[in-house]
């Protein structure tokens, strides 16, 4: 930047390049944004900073590849927004970082302090509005204070389980000038503590004798293994202690497909007969039947980041907060030499498991290979699962498109399964393919979206033509919101299951050609691995728009209890 000089001849340094100056510490490449008056500063400090500036056309889908970005790399997003509208714009995307435990900042525009409640151009009350979701939400009062309060919003993201921090920063604030001296400037690395809790060691110690003399264990792997990259440490586990492992969330990939331990479609069976059953990182929330999917006669352990979810909606016989990664290699560590045969014994519980998933699938089949047209989704979800190599981060968005492909499509590597999380955010995909792309350049990235998931944030596919980010997009195409349209007609009878779910036939295989990317559309079956070849090869972003059955719906759609 600038040597700008005072008249006592002190380096001057302005509100937007402490900014940037702090994101660089926190080890920040890039930050997403849609630009506006109030935060061009951040930009020219992002410029001598060397942080690659994006920028997107809605301040959503800056919230969102935030998130993602956070998610892929492991260290903490950023998105940057203007006032007013460019911050409520933000708001889907930190909720959904919020309840899927993701650490990033958002920083938001504010009116001067000068024009403070004068009613200055997209003033909003920003800070009471993100205080509900998000782990810390303050107004930067001075400009000195500028790179400080951006490393205290880190450090937050980071207490307990991860999640998005809020900052806004007035006009005034931001392109004011200070001596550089009289500014705090926290070094890199020395202004956060670990947050690798190893959790209580009796609490371990009981949970290792407990898997020592269980009969028929079972695990679930959350979105936390992965958060905390405790990929090894879980897999030593379920292979010392021969415990069948089922994956959710972003935990999906910890074991590869056809590992002996590796489970997916017996999980129900699992949970209804298991005697020791533990939960690694995740919530007894919705998708967990709010815990009484579990056995109550299995003894349930919990492991988790945050004290808050342990023995939420259900009570637990052991809860160990910590960081899961830690703790399960303590425990792998524990039962050494204490085994007695007891994990060669549970070889009948893993073959009754493996027998539970041959019946699942083998019911399953016909559809996984129909023939039929309009394309049955079980055979387009099949389809994309051959198509994944070990390289290919799979990115799901939508209702029931992406249901079904949850109970067909396995990643082959840690890391890389991207879905909304719990707050179950429409729109997530194309932010998500951007930062995993930008992040990842090395990796193939596969995204599978439901045409009323795509129309949300889909013109931010011209924004990777613009950067040159290739994926292979496939939109499941059956001109409805399925998974609304199945619960209107369940509980207000047939005659009245298309109202407000109903979209247009629209060829989303011409609009990603009208943008500069590869397109193209699936009517037969057979069709579908060519076409997606063909997308792969073309080495631009594709949109590959495949007519599917929209008298289909996923069992986990029927399921739903909000339809009950």
């Amino acid at each position: 930047m600038p040597d700008d000089r005072s008249d006592n001849n002190q380096a001057l340094i302005s509100g937007g390049h402490l900014v940037a100056k702090a994101l660089k510490a926190e080890g920040v490449e890039v930050i997403y944004t849609l630009c506006g008056g109030h935060i061009i500063d951040i930009y020219d400090g992002c410029v001598d900073e060397g942080i690659e500036v994006v920028d997107v056309r809605h301040e959503q889908v800056a919230a969102h590849a935030a998130d993602g970005y956070a998610r892929i790399t492991g260290k903490p997003g950023c998105a940057v927004v203007t006032a007013g509208p460019g911050t409520t714009d933000a708001v889907t995307g930190v909720a959904n970082a919020f309840r899927a435990e993701s650490p990033m900042l958002l920083i938001g525009g504010q009116g001067a302090h000068s024009q403070h409640k004068m009613g200055s151009l997209q003033d909003l009350p920003h800070v009471d509005m993100m205080t509900p979701i998000t782990k810390f939400a303050a107004t930067v009062p001075d400009t000195a204070r500028a790179a400080d309060m951006v490393s205290m919003a880190f450090r937050e993201c980071y207490h307990g389980a991860p999640g998005p921090s809020f900052l806004e920063i007035p006009r005034d604030v931001l392109d004011a000038k200070v001596p550089v001296e009289k500014a705090r400037v926290p070094e890199a690395g020395q202004y956060r503590a670990s947050t690798r809790s190893a959790g209580d060691p009796e609490a371990v110690e009981k949970l290792a004798d407990l898997l020592v003399h269980a009969e028929k264990p079972a695990i679930l792997l959350g979105s936390q293994v992965w958060t905390t990259r405790a990929t090894d440490a879980a897999i030593e586990l379920v292979r010392t202690l021969n415990v069948p492992a089922y994956m959710n969330g972003a935990g999906r990939g910890t074991l590869p497909p056809g590992d002996p331990h590796h489970f997916q479609l017996s999980r129900r069976y699992a949970f209804s007969n298991a005697d020791v059953i533990v939960i690694v990182g995740t919530p007894f929330d919705f998708r967990m039947g709010y815990g009484k999917r579990l056995s109550p006669n299995a003894t349930v352990v919990q492991i988790d980041l945050d004290y808050r979810t342990v023995g939420k909606n259900r009570d637990i016989d052991l809860g160990i907060v910590g960081d899961p990664g830690r703790i399960l290699k303590s425990v792998s560590e524990s039962v050494t030499g204490r085994l007695n045969g007891g994990s060669v014994k549970r070889k009948a519980w893993l073959d009754e498991l493996r027998a539970a998933e041959q019946i699942a699938l083998d019911k399953r089949l016909p559809q996984l290979r129909s023939d039929a047209s309009p394309i049955h989704p079980y055979r387009l979800v099949s389809e994309i699962n051959d198509f994944l190599t070990e390289d290919s981060i799979y990115i799901g968005d939508g209702g029931d498109i992406v249901t079904f492909s949850g109970q067909v499509v396995q990643p082959k590597s840690p890391g890389h399964w991207m879905d909304p999380g719990p707050l179950g955010t429409l729109g997530v995909g194309i932010p998500f393919v951007l930062a995993a792309k930008q992040a990842r350049p090395d990796k193939e990235v596969v995204a599978l979206f439901g045409d009323g998931a795509f129309s949300l944030t889909g013109w931010d596919f011209e924004t990777l033509v613009r950067y040159n980010l290739p994926f292979v997009g496939i939109v499941g195409n059956n001109s409805s919101m399925n998974q609304i349209r199945y619960g209107q007609a369940q509980k207000y009878g047939l005659e009245r299951e298309r109202i407000g779910n109903t979209l247009g036939d629209v060829h989303y295989d011409k609009f990603a050609q009208m943008l500069g990317g590869y397109g193209e559309e699936v009517r037969d079956p057979a069709d579908i691995a060519p076409a997606l070849q063909r997308a792969r090869e073309s080495g631009l972003p594709s949109l590959i728009n495949v007519w599917v059955d929209p008298d289909a719906y996923a069992p986990g759609t029927m399921n739903q209890t909000m339809y009950k």
